[in-house]
C-alpha cells in the first residue's frame, strides 16, 4: 500500500493510479447529503462558506459519537452517487479529493479529470476500522446537522483504493 500525505499536492495526484491501494494520513473534511445541499444553498445565495475547499479532500461520511478515549466512533463511507449532483461544483471550487463508496456519474468523472483531482473508494461495512484511523475530530460547520455536519478529521493510515485517477482511469469501468 502506498502512503499518501494529505492535503494532496498536484505531484501526488499525478502519481496515483486507478486500482492502487493507499493509506491516507493528514486532514480531511467530512460531508454528506445535507451538508452538500447547505453548501450549495450558501453558494446560490452568494454567502461565504465557513471554510474553503481549496486543496481539500472530503470524506462522504457521518461520524458516530466518540466512545471514551477515542476521537470518533464508527465512521463508514456513504454512497458517493448521492453527492454527484454537487461534486462538480465543489471540484471547481478547488476540492482535490473525494472518499466514498461506489461508482460516480460520467459528469463527476469528467470533472475529476478537468480539475486534476482523485476519487478514493473506501470499504463499505468497515466503519469501525475507519473510526480507529481518526486521531482528532473538530466541528467545522453546520452543527445543527449533527452527524451530517462538516467535520475536520486528522487521520492516520486510512485505507482506500484509488478508484478514479486524474487521467480518468476508473476501476469501475475496467473489465
Amino acid at each position: 500500500m502506498k502512503k499518501v500525505t494529505l492535503p494532496l499536492t498536484d505531484e501526488t495526484i499525478e502519481s496515483l493510479t486507478a486500482g492502487e491501494g493507499v493509506l491516507l494520513s493528514g486532514t480531511i473534511l467530512t460531508g454528506r447529503d445535507c451538508a452538500h445541499k447547505r453548501i450549495c444553498e450558501f453558494l446560490d445565495q452568494g454567502k461565504a462558506l465557513p471554510f474553503s475547499f481549496v486543496g481539500e479532500t472530503i470524506y462522504y461520511a457521518g461520524p458516530c459519537p466518540a466512545p471514551e478515549g477515542k476521537a470518533c466512533g464508527s465512521c463508514g463511507p456513504t454512497t458517493s452517487a448521492r453527492m454527484d449532483s454537487f461534486a462538480p461544483r465543489l471540484l471547481d471550487l478547488g476540492l482535490k479529493g473525494m472518499i466514498g463508496k461506489g461508482e460516480r456519474s460520467d459528469e463527476v468523472c469528467k470533472s475529476i479529470v478537468k480539475n486534476h483531482a482523485v476519487y478514493f473508494a473506501a470499504i463499505g461495512g468497515a466503519g469501525a476500522l475507519y473510526g480507529n484511523a481518526i486521531r482528532k475530530s473538530t466541528l467545522v460547520a453546520f452543527p445543527d446537522l449533527l452527524s451530517e455536519a462538516v467535520y475536520r478529521f486528522e487521520i492516520s493510515d486510512f485505507p482506500c483504493i484509488v478508484a478514479i485517477d486524474c487521467h480518468g482511469n476508473n476501476v469501475y469501468k475496467k473489465a
